[in-house]
């Protein structure tokens, strides 16, 4: 299948990796490539200079957004929230009649808060929007010809293409979207990364609740130090 993965960071050359590996045809999405190509300096999570990374993976490709999800069949969003909206509607055209996985958090980085949470990387991001909307609402409404689902967003990402590395895989990945034919799509991907426990919990409403498990994600991972899942009991 081709597979378009928007975004450089650590998330999306996780997927990418992995999608290569499972013998899909990946490209990469950024919004200049010829900027990502010419960077010399780790990125601010500390991942290695794109550049580096790609030719490490020479099966896998490098285009703008537009160009990326144009020749995709399938696209997962790892677009930085705040841009997220913007970025993909101005590729609406090229994202029409597609599946797109959105697993983007609405984080606003740097805020000013009356009581900031001090994290080891800084204060804690700021949700927007939180609680009566989504950012996968919200890329929904943007894109309308396209199915959003959203899901990947309650792990880390390397954990999400192989659960196996959490109680061998022995743990819960939740999805939400509005569209059946297109959950399955995910669903079945997410079965050949090695899931077994792939929780559906309904419309893209869903989403508002994924979203704003990220701080407690957060506050998890803190604590342990090291990559966890959360097994959802029936």
């Amino acid at each position: 299948m081709k597979i378009a993965v928007l975004g450089t960071g650590g998330g999306g050359r996780a997927h990418a990796a992995r999608l290569a590996e499972l013998g899909h045809q990946v490209a990469v999405g950024t919004r200049d490539p010829e900027t990502t190509l010419a960077r010399t300096e780790p990125d601010v999570m500390g991942n290695p200079p794109f550049k580096q990374w790609l030719a490490d993976h020479p099966d896998i490709t490098l285009a703008t957004f537009g160009d990326a999800a144009a020749s995709a069949e399938l696209v997962i969003n790892g677009i930085d929230g705040h841009n997220a909206v913007q970025a993909l509607g101005a590729i609406a055209d090229q994202l029409a009649g597609k599946v797109l996985i959105d697993y983007a958090v609405p984080y606003l980085y740097n805020p000013t808060t009356e009581h900031p949470w001090p994290t080891p990387w800084g204060v804690m991001p700021r949700l927007d929007p939180v609680d009566t909307d989504s950012l996968g609402e919200q890329i929904q409404r943007a894109l309308p010809d396209t199915s959003v689902v959203k899901a990947f967003v309650t792990q880390e990402q390397d954990t999400v293409v192989d659960p196996a590395r959490v109680a061998g895989g022995d743990h819960t990945t939740l999805i939400a979207g509005n569209d059946a034919d297109a959950k399955q799509s995910v669903t079945h991907l997410l079965k050949s990364y090695g899931w077994h426990d792939i929780l559906d919990l309904g419309t893209l409403h869903a989403a508002r609740g994924m979203e704003m498990y990220a701080h407690l994600h957060s506050a998890i991972g803190f604590a342990l130090g090291g990559p966890f899942g959360v097994k959802i009991q029936r």
